[in-house]
């Protein structure tokens, strides 16, 4: 993947929609789409649907996950094992030039992490892909001080901002809010983008 872009369909808050996963699915292999992302909120309160991950496998697609507010970390990471996918809670995946770090859960709830541990997750990765041409950043929560927050209706996590102004990704995913699916924004020359159940092609 050498000097050539590398396409991504980020998608968030899928909340067991089967249908919706078979028509991003199908998108992204029309599409050719290198890597899916899942940013999260792919169950209801940790019900399953089966078949939601089966259905862009079934395509050879490649697939990339980190938990939501609605599933813990451990259970998000079985499914990745389960379907092969890339966890990324805490971890990073390198894709050429091209380095993805995640940190999933949220700033609050019943599976949430501290403003400290948002932080650490991520740039603990970034100090493990140093030297990367470009960086992805993948979360949950959306970062404090973006137009994600809708002029103060849902606040966002200071530490994942404080993250970001570290490490200075080429682009910031997150999805959780609903309402916000499509916003877009940046943080210095960070892209920060807000994906839902819609998803959302991004080349890099």
């Amino acid at each position: 993947m050498k000097n050539k872009s590398m396409k991504i369909l980020a998608v968030g808050c899928l909340h067991g929609d089967l249908t919706q996963a078979k028509r991003l699915a199908e998108q992204a292999q029309k599409e050719s789409v290198d890597l899916v992302v899942f940013a999260g909120d792919f169950t209801q309160s940790e019900r399953h649907t089966p078949g939601l991950f089966k259905v862009f496998k079934e395509k050879g697609l490649n697939l990339a996950l980190i938990p939501g507010n609605h599933e813990s970390p451990a259970f998000a990471e079985a499914i990745a094992k389960k379907y092969g996918a890339k966890f990324l809670h805490g971890y990073y995946a390198r894709f050429g030039d091209v380095a993805i770090l995640g940190a999933g859960s949220a700033n609050f709830g019943i599976f949430g992490l501290s403003e400290d541990e948002l932080y650490y997750l991520l740039k603990r990765s970034a100090d493990k892909v140093k030297g990367t041409k470009k960086t992805i950043v993948v979360t949950h929560a959306h970062p404090s001080g973006t137009k994600i927050e809708m002029d103060g209706r849902f606040f966002g996590s200071d530490g994942i901002s404080q993250a970001i102004k570290k490490i200075q990704p080429a682009i910031a995913i997150s999805s959780n809010i609903h309402e916000a699916e499509g916003i877009e924004d940046l943080m210095g020359s960070t892209k920060i983008i807000s994906v839902g159940k819609q998803g959302k092609i991004i080349e890099v």
